[in-house]
């Protein structure tokens, strides 16, 4: 999987999904090859398409837009 095949997925699911979800939760539901996020990528991603990252429930990060990012 290139990175943009992986910007495309995560930026589509996370429209999909305004309240956000965790790695995991992208993980599995878009069936992605990674058992970790390329830190090199998430980085790239909060330039590209306003990926935030936040604490969530237990050790978990809950991944969201932007809200002006949030466009197609």
């Amino acid at each position: 999987m290139k990175y943009v095949e992986f910007r495309a997925e995560i930026q589509n699911e996370l429209i999909d999904n305004p309240d956000g979800l965790t790695w995991v939760e992208l993980r599995d539901g878009l069936g992605l090859p990674y058992e970790r996020p390329c830190p090199t990528w998430v980085k790239q991603l909060e330039e590209d398409i306003g990926l935030m990252r936040s604490k969530g429930e237990q050790r978990a990060y809950v991944w969201r837009l932007s809200p002006q990012e949030d466009v197609r």
